[in-house]
């Protein structure tokens, strides 16, 4: 048994502790954005030179991997091959797991204008090279929109990849996106269009073809707390969004865990921070409630100081909430 499957049969039983908090690491921008989401090549004194190389980004991936903080490391099928067949995970317990589909809402290619219609299903992966790989667990990523037939079409989709996932013995958790495009839901009702969304789309779903949980925006307690509470088979997580200050990371990875969510899975907030280590090291501290974010990111500075690294920002910024929703939770 994994760490991961672990913490998820403890969360299953009703055992749940904060140590059992599972956090994953995002490490797949290849599958939408492309080369420049990889993030910036970053030098001691803060100065961007260019974005990093394949090589460059499975390094970091590597790192990550070794420190074994991380449950979860989400990368594209292409990188995973590479360390699958290194070995790498068959020394540490992070559980590998590739995005299995690459529908058109996360192509935020440059100069592109694909984010700017409703999402349509796509899927480059084979499911069968993914498991002759060794890799038997991915992220499914599917967006409402309010409109009828781009969801249906993403719903169908998604059927078929259950079944596809079924014959192979592939497990999924399943991301949900907010709307990608103006539905003309109030922004106060959106959040509860999405819960309603996820219950709809899965109700009908059997037990054995169901995700393992669910990686979703954190929409504000209420509708966290709605949705977490409804059904205790339902493990539901939290995704990352746009990078944020440091406050922003822990106050989101905190507050989420105070409503209800189990699972925290970051991309930006640790691949574009001045040290991802430091920050996935204290990122497990605010989890396990050891560490306020507050004075989670007072030690991310002292830690950037003592590496001889310069922040992004002076401490006082750091220290901000500027995410709209988080403020909205009141900081922890």
């Amino acid at each position: 048994m994994t760490r991961l499957e672990a913490k998820l049969a403890r969360i299953a039983r009703g055992q749940y502790r904060p140590s059992d908090f599972v956090i994953a690491d995002a490490k797949d921008p290849d599958m939408g954005p492309g080369l420049w989401a990889t993030g910036p090549l970053r030098s001691a004194d803060g100065t961007l030179t260019r974005y990093r190389t394949r090589a460059e980004f499975l390094d970091q991936i590597r790192a990550i991997v070794r420190q074994d903080i991380v449950d979860v490391m989400l990368a594209s099928l292409s990188n995973l091959e590479i360390l699958m067949g290194e070995g790498l995970f068959s020394e540490h317990a992070v559980k590998p797991a590739i995005r299995a589909n690459d529908a058109s809402d996360i192509w935020m290619v440059r100069g592109g204008s694909y984010t700017k219609r409703p999402s349509r299903p796509f899927r480059t992966v084979s499911l069968a090279r993914a498991r002759a790989a060794g890799l038997d667990l991915g992220l499914y990523s599917i967006t409402f929109s309010n409109d009828l037939e781009a969801d249906i079409a993403s719903l169908e989709a998604y059927a078929r990849f259950r079944e596809e996932a079924a014959r192979y013995g592939f497990r999924h958790f399943l991301e949900v996106f907010n709307p990608n495009v103006e539905t003309g839901i109030p922004a106060d009702v959106l959040p509860h269009f999405v819960n309603d969304c996820i219950v709809r789309a899965l109700a009908g779903v059997a037990a054995a073809d169901r995700p393992l949980f669910l990686k979703m925006a954190y929409n504000g307690p209420k509708a966290l707390e709605e949705l977490a509470g409804w059904d205790s088979s339902l493990v539901v997580g939290i995704l990352g969004g746009s990078a944020g200050t440091t406050r922003d990371t822990f106050e989101l990875l905190a507050q989420a865990e105070r409503h209800g969510a189990r699972i925290a899975l970051f991309g930006r907030k640790i691949n574009l921070a001045e040290s991802p280590l430091a920050i996935v090291a204290l990122m497990r501290e605010v989890a396990s409630g050891n560490l306020r974010p507050a004075e989670a990111a007072r030690a991310y500075h002292d830690q950037l100081q003592a590496a001889g690294l310069k922040p992004l920002r002076p401490l006082d910024e750091d220290l901000a909430i500027t995410d709209p929703v988080l403020k909205e939770g009141g900081a922890g």
